[in-house]
């Protein structure tokens, strides 16, 4: 039987998702967890590789557990169970059964990251790796001209510019819904929405967009970025600590709403 967990998790102290020798990463967390219960450990597979640092308002992973299995836990109590023996920076909200056919990273149709910055001169300890702290005001005129960089960047593109450098992925042709930024109390949200990222591409964007804010790039500077694929011609690549998977949309003949 294939289980499907929903879990959030703060990322400052985990290297990433994947398994990592001698690091302390989110898979390996969860395999922990669920060898506890079952007194086995099994493989577990996550719906995106998040880098280290990065958080999770919502992620999913599966793992496959025997018809056979020796130990039965109720799916619906599945969560409490392991929420009782996982660390305090990581929680699973949600577990379900899901076909065999289900896999979580290749049905994803579209995931959603936030970009968080917390701006002003005045640092909020709050924010401490959970945003970035940008020390000047980003006024309304600037999110609007983040929102129109960001309509500037939507859509089919080839965003090799958009990708770290080194990275060795060939496709770098991706369709992006949507980015776009939104002032929410004392911070300003970038939300970049996508079929798939490259490395690097959101913390890119968002660097990219907040220079945009401050007239560096015109309409005819994005299209160039675009065009050319040179990374020198983008922003900077802002922090990992400020970056939250925040949806991820599966194939709707798995799921027609959000588990």
């Amino acid at each position: 039987m294939k289980h499907l967990l929903k879990l959030r998790y703060v990322g400052t102290d985990f290297f990433g998702f994947q398994v990592q020798p001698d690091k302390r990463t989110v898979q390996s967390v969860l395999q922990d967890a669920i060898e506890s219960l079952y007194g086995i450990r099994y493989d577990i597979k996550g719906c995106s590789r998040t880098d280290s640092g990065v958080h999770a308002n919502v992620y999913y992973a599966t793992f496959d557990l025997p018809q056979n299995s020796k130990i039965v836990i109720d799916v619906s109590k599945l969560p409490l169970a392991l929420n009782s023996v996982l660390p305090a920076d990581i929680s699973v909200s949600d577990a379900t059964i899901v076909p065999d056919t289900f896999h979580v990273r290749h049905n994803v149709v579209s995931k959603e990251y936030v970009y968080l910055i917390s701006d002003g001169k005045i640092r909020d300890p709050f924010d401490n790796n959970r945003a970035y702290c940008y020390p000047y005001k980003i006024t309304d005129d600037m999110i609007a001209q983040m929102n129109k960089a960001g309509q500037l960047l939507s859509g089919r593109h080839d965003y090799k510019c958009f990708m770290a450098s080194g990275s060795s992925v060939i496709d770098t042709v991706r369709n992006v819904k949507y980015i776009k930024a939104e002032r929410c109390g004392s911070h300003v949200k970038i939300y970049a929405c996508a079929d798939g990222f490259l490395y690097n591409m959101v913390r890119i964007i968002a660097g990219t967009l907040l220079d945009a804010a401050r007239g560096k790039y015109s309409a005819g500077d994005i299209e160039k970025m675009l065009r050319e694929g040179d990374r020198s011609l983008c922003g900077p690549t802002l922090p990992a600590h400020a970056l939250y998977l925040n949806k991820v949309e599966f194939d709707s003949i798995y799921f027609n709403s959000e588990l």
